[in-house]
């Protein structure tokens, strides 16, 4: 017995502790929707009312149609149209009342589900670069995805039910009194049942879908890789689409046979309940019928007794369901509220100050040591580099040396664990971020291809400063993609991609060049390009380097490349290897050491004089 005073008084700490998220909701509800929000709450305010009305209309009505019969007709007909029309009057309130009610929570709840969503989206734009390198962000954030686009708006409504109804079995209650003053009591104590069934199944079904967050994201996985196009082709080489499909299917198994069974644990304590419920039900309206057999009470009375019993009662139901549903809405809110309170830890310092306009003297690593979130391995130990301004700098070394870490870094999407990275002279933490971000044109080796207009795939470059058609057509003829632009059937215009109608599909070549396009819209004081080159053939490398040195003039261009042919225009080679820099010097300078590049350069020469074996070397 005590030990099930324990779990109650438990879940119900639990309870209380939850419904905390109902006000962040409301504030929420409030940003998003304002006005629609507080017609909303008169609206319920009225048809918490219109029940109570109706419940006492009728005993009117029935009470004078007895009378009436009993007089043998002689008593105004008067005393049946007025109860009859107000009866008339509150049910078409009502269904007005019902039908704006239901148009206002359809604005409110897109109003509602759209402001969410930004939220979420513009959380996930702020969260740290190093939160995508944890499972437990990715938890976080499908279960916010899945989650956003309805838990508030459930909640919203189970807390505009619960309103209702808890005017509506408030106002039932006060007209039951004058029956006995333990009707109110009985009416609640037969509702627990019901409430003590929602609130422990609500807990169930919340650390159910707690634990199996991996599980549906890992079928959400399966079900990606069989429906899109980016792994369409080696799905069908390798014939893989029956063992994705398998897997997936194994896990909606066992998905639904978990919640098969949370289900029928949950529909036969609902039974039990309810059967409850209606013994009590019973029990009440039998004294009822004993009171008016002894002459206590009229028929009215016993029509009046039965409506506001039962609808108390099924009020109350409600009320108790309404909580319960509160308490489970609220359960998976907190995962949204928890997603929402992620904080980055690259973040602009109090006295943060823009870059200098220009590069002055150049970008220092000091003693730089960096692990990547869960590894142990540090990806830079002790690193030092320098990249002086104005100069060409090519990065080359094997898979693993860490480049691709120092454009991370140097883009500050993660801070050295210790150490400093310096640009002329100042720490970049002590730089603001957004500036320093703009300070750099980062072409990564797989540059996102956006499903979008030619013209907005080179204008993402430097949106901030709209730029004009022939500012693109500029930036796409020094790229070299004006001449394939201009064979497309909409031109500038034409949609790229294929998610939508109309678009078309570049090669890996084409859309490499407009992502140098994009570079070119940023004009920024340092050029970083990350194995830029690695989908061209010598012919197209040799043209695109050209139309490169162009755009690098006075600037800082930093390229990390695999291909030695690539390498060798720079001004400075630097040869890294399990994190540090073991060579440096121009690509005669390094010839003439006779060591590791050139090495590798005499390999590649041998190979097909354009591609390196540094990758794995």
């Amino acid at each position: 017995m005590a030990r099930n005073q324990s779990i109650l008084i438990r879940k119900l700490r639990d309870f209380l502790a939850r419904l905390r998220y109902i006000p962040h909701t409301l504030r929420l509800v409030w940003t998003a929707a304002g006005k629609w929000f507080t017609t909303w709450v008169l609206l319920l305010l009225l048809q918490g009312v219109l029940p109570v009305a109706t419940v006492y209309l009728s005993k009117l009505l029935v009470d004078a149609l007895s009378e009436f019969i009993g007089s043998d007709h002689s008593i105004s007909i008067s005393r049946l149209l007025i109860p009859a029309l107000g009866l008339a009057s509150v049910m078409l309130l009502a269904e007005l009342l019902r039908g704006a009610s239901s148009y206002i929570r359809t604005v409110q709840s897109d109003l509602l589900k759209d402001h969410i969503s930004g939220l979420v989206h513009r959380k996930s734009t702020e969260a740290d670069l190093a939160f995508y390198e944890l499972p437990e962000f990715y938890d976080h954030l499908h279960r916010a995805q899945s989650e956003a686009s309805f838990r508030p708006v459930a909640l919203l409504e189970s807390l505009g039910t619960f309103v209702q109804h808890g005017i509506t079995l408030v106002a039932m209650a006060a007209v039951l009194i004058p029956y006995g003053l333990w009707l109110p009591v009985v009416l609640f104590v037969s509702t627990l049942p019901a409430f003590y069934v929602v609130i422990h199944f609500s807990l169930r079904q919340h650390r159910w879908r707690q634990r199996t967050t991996a599980d549906e994201r890992k079928s959400w996985y399966y079900s990606w890789l069989l429906t899109t196009g980016e792994t369409a082709a080696e799905i069908r080489l390798f014939d893989l689409g029956d063992y994705f499909q398998a897997a997936y299917q194994k896990i909606r198994k066992h998905l639904r046979g978990e919640a098969r069974q949370l289900a029928k644990g949950q529909a036969v304590a609902e039974l039990l309940a309810g059967g409850l419920a209606m013994l009590v039900t019973g029990a009440t309206m039998t004294w009822m019928v004993w009171r008016a057999s002894q002459g206590q009470a009229t028929l009215g009375d016993l029509a009046f007794f039965y409506q506001a019993f039962n609808q108390g009662q099924r009020m109350m139901h409600s009320l108790l369901q309404q909580v319960g549903q509160l308490y489970y809405n609220s359960l998976f809110l907190g995962n949204l509220f928890e997603f929402l309170s992620l904080q980055p830890e690259v973040v602009d310092m109090p006295e943060a100050e823009s870059p200098p306009p220009t590069l002055q003297t150049g970008i220092r690593f000091e003693q730089v040591t960096f692990r990547y979130p869960g590894n142990s391995r540090a990806a830079l130990d002790r690193f030092n580099l320098e990249l002086p301004a104005g100069k060409f700098v090519a990065l080359v070394g094997p898979n693993g040396a860490g480049k691709s870490t120092i454009v991370k870094l140097l883009c500050r999407f993660y801070d050295p664990e210790s150490g400093r990275i310096t640009l002329d002279n100042r720490d970049l933490r002590e730089l603001r971020l957004d500036s320093l971000r703009r300070y750099a044109t980062v072409l990564f080796q797989s540059p996102v291809r956006y499903n979008a207009t030619v013209a907005d795939n080179i204008a993402f470059g430097s949106m901030d400063a709209a730029p004009s058609r022939d500012q693109v057509q500029e930036a796409a003829e020094a790229a070299g993609a004006d001449a394939f632009i201009r064979k497309l059937p909409d031109q500038y215009d034409q949609l790229l991609g294929k998610w939508f109608e109309t678009g078309t599909e570049l090669s890996v070549g084409e859309w490499q060049r407009i992502a140098l396009a994009r570079a070119f819209m940023r004009q920024s004081p340092i050029l970083i390009l990350d194995e830029p080159t690695s989908a061209m053939d010598p012919w197209a490398e040799i043209d695109w380097l050209q139309r490169f040195r162009k755009l690098a003039v006075g600037h800082t261009a930093l390229v990390i490349t695999h291909r030695f042919t690539t390498a060798m225009h720079a001004d400075i080679i630097h040869v890294l290897s399990d994190g540090q820099v073991v060579e440096s010097g121009s690509h005669h300078q390094l010839l003439g050491l006779g060591a590791r590049y050139a090495t590798s350069w005499r390999q590649q020469m041998q190979t097909g004089g354009h591609l390196s074996d540094f990758r794995n070397s």
